[in-house]
């Protein structure tokens, strides 16, 4: 019988040969493959690639796996150092950079230990892989951290916001025993829709927080009786940081609340989100604007603490960076007009704007509109301006010298142009009165008649002299209102009297009674500090002023807002504004003026009662805001 033995032998240095050829030669490179191996594999997120390159590969795979929990998201990136080599142990220095979610990088210099296999060099399964000071029975555990949010100040420099207890109103699902009857509580309570809260209770599991309403303090205890004894219903209390009321200034500031998927997706930098959920963050206004300004820079701190639940250990610090706070924003509010602005709106029951500005500057004062508005209308609304448009139109009859004050002109009931007929409130009859006259009464058929005579866009070139039709380019935008240049027929008509083509928001036409105010039209200024929103306006020269300014005067001593005649130095035009299909129409309720040498100086302001039906809903607005200065 043959024997085997040489083949054999011949077979196993076959064999052995690949793996002495794998082999270096060299004992430290050896060992920097093996650990640059491991290191790139965790980096690249395969822990079973990673945890094969050690000594125990179960052992290392609860390492690798508690450190993803531990550090969610995060992604390592390592960079080898010095290599030490000595009877068959080695130990390679590294530094682990791990990029935090919403968080600043944190560093540290590591070591890690290696063995040599039967064919390889292994990394040592043990807990200071991960970090140093990682021993036995611990973990990591990552603390996130913004600094407290730098505050939106008034124009003295006052902070606006404040820390602020509120009541989250919610359900817990595991103490629900009749989910119709708690739902139909909290909605008449709250004003949230029943089947809404009966929806968000079957969709959460047992025993989960479902929130339904969060309420400040007062606002709370003024509905605690009936809802505090609802089966299923709870009330954990928190802090936010809230303006001065719920509807303070609320278009222009905003409000800060637990960040959104959109507004973290806003806030990314070259990819990376600057924030995470949980954040307190701004979700409106110029807290969202200026959220990076405001809430600084995330911090962190990672202690090694006993994965033992049990325990009471707090932790060894291990790595940690302070948060950056923020810088304050500055605006021109004033918070004694802000407030005499919203305690007139909160008198009405129809939706009510009212919009501040400082004559001469453009400074935004006060934003006010009331729980039933919408309140980003007092801004961005467009509406047709009505009557108060006429306070343009005799801008540019002044201008082009079709009238003066003196000018005799007819005031008849009705006018018609190209087939349609044009009225007077209630065709109201003047005859032949002075032009002062006409635009104190508000005389439609006047201005129409007038206006018919203006050179092609006359009137859109007047608009455009207070800034009307610019695109501001601001924090948070204004309409700049709408004046076309082409109408003709019926719509030029239209157009004359705030109706037709032409659209105005509460706060361009608050600008374009400053620029009367001062004679000189300015920019909105919602910042101080800011960029401008745009170049100044020219304003229509100071002769079209000197002769508009005593008509909007006698709109209020002899015309359609005698009620502010004893409010002081008060000029102004009212205006009703035609909107929809019914018939009669629906109309707006405005009132656009300034005041003199009044309790907080010059200001200028416009006030919009939606569906209003009459200019006189929108006089008392101006009343009574005139009247809490």
């Amino acid at each position: 019988m043959p024997t085997r033995g040489p083949a054999l032998a011949t077979t196993l240095l076959l064999l052995t040969a690949p793996v002495l050829a794998a082999c270096s030669g060299n004992a430290e490179d050896d060992v920097r493959d093996a650990a640059t191996a491991f290191l790139d594999a965790w980096a690249d997120g395969d822990l079973a690639e990673a945890a094969g390159a050690t000594t125990d590969p179960d052992a290392a795979t609860a390492l690798l796996e508690q450190t993803a929990t531990d550090l969610p998201e995060a992604t390592l990136g390592a960079d080898v150092g010095a290599v030490t080599v000595e009877d068959g142990t080695a130990t390679v220095g590294w530094t682990a950079t791990w990029d935090l979610v919403a968080a600043p990088e944190w560093t540290y210099e590591s070591t890690l230990r290696l063995e040599e296999g039967d064919d390889e060099w292994q990394v040592v399964a043990e807990p200071t892989l991960v970090h140093p000071e990682l021993g036995e029975g611990q973990h990591l555990e990552l603390t996130r951290s913004l600094p407290d949010r730098a505050p939106i100040t008034d124009g003295t420099g006052a902070p606006l916001f404040a820390p602020t207890e509120v009541v989250n109103v919610g359900v817990d699902t595991g103490q629900v025993t009749d989910l119709a009857a708690l739902a139909a509580g909290l909605s008449a309570a709250t004003g949230v829709d029943a089947q809404t809260i009966t929806s968000d209770v079957q969709a959460a599991p047992p025993g989960q927080f479902v929130p339904v309403i969060t309420l400040r303090r007062p606002d709370f205890e003024a509905i605690r009786a009936q809802v505090f004894d609802l089966p299923g219903a709870v009330f954990p209390t928190s802090t936010r940081l809230l303006a001065p009321s719920a509807r303070f200034a609320e278009a222009l500031l905003g409000r800060v609340g637990d960040a959104t998927a959109e507004v973290i997706e806003e806030s990314q930098d070259e990819g990376e989100p600057r924030y995470a959920a949980g954040d307190q963050l701004g979700l409106s206004g110029l807290q969202r604007a200026f959220q990076e300004q405001l809430a600084g820079t995330p911090g962190f701190t990672v202690s090694v603490v006993s994965t033992d639940e049990g325990t009471a250990d707090a932790g060894v610090e291990v790595g940690a960076v302070a948060p950056e706070p923020g810088t304050p924003v500055q605006t021109p509010l004033v918070p004694a007009i802000q407030n005499a602005a919203d305690a007139a709106v909160a008198g009405q029951p129809l939706p009510t704007h009212l919009v501040v500005v400082r004559p001469g500057t453009g400074e935004i004062l006060a934003v006010s509109s009331n729980e039933v508005a919408d309140a980003g209308n007092a801004l961005r609304g467009q509406f047709p301006p009505g009557s108060s448009m006429k306070t343009i139109t005799a801008t540019a009859l002044l201008s082009t010298g079709a009238v003066t004050p003196a000018t005799p002109v007819a005031c008849p009931g009705t006018t018609v142009v190209d087939g349609r007929e044009f009225e007077n409130q209630d065709q109201f009859d003047l005859g032949t009165v002075p032009f002062t006259e006409a635009f104190a009464e508000s005389c439609n058929t006047t201005f129409i008649q007038l206006a018919l005579g203006l050179p092609d866009g006359a009137l859109a070139e007047a608009a455009a002299s207070y800034g009307v039709g610019t695109e501001w380019q601001l924090p948070v935008g204004i309409f700049g209102g709408s004046v076309p240049s082409d109408s003709t027929g019926t719509t030029e008509a239209a157009d004359a009297i705030g109706q037709g083509q032409v659209l105005m928001s509460p706060a361009q036409l608050a600008l374009v009674a400053a620029g009367v105010a001062s004679g000189t039209p300015a920019a909105p200024v919602e910042v101080i500090g800011g960029e401008a929103a745009g170049p100044a306006p020219a304003g229509p020269g100071q002769a079209v002023l000197d002769a508009l300014r005593p008509l909007m005067r006698q709109v209020v001593l002899t015309g359609t807002a005698t009620a502010l005649s004893d409010q002081g130095e008060v000029y102004g035009k009212t205006g009703t504004a035609e909107f929809g299909d019914k018939t009669p129409p629906d109309s707006h309720g405005w009132f656009m003026g300034y005041q003199l040498q009044g309790p907080q100086g010059d200001i200028a302001f416009a006030v919009l009662v939606e569906a209003g039906q009459s200019s006189s809903v929108a006089v008392g607005v101006a009343d009574a805001f005139l009247g809490a200065l």
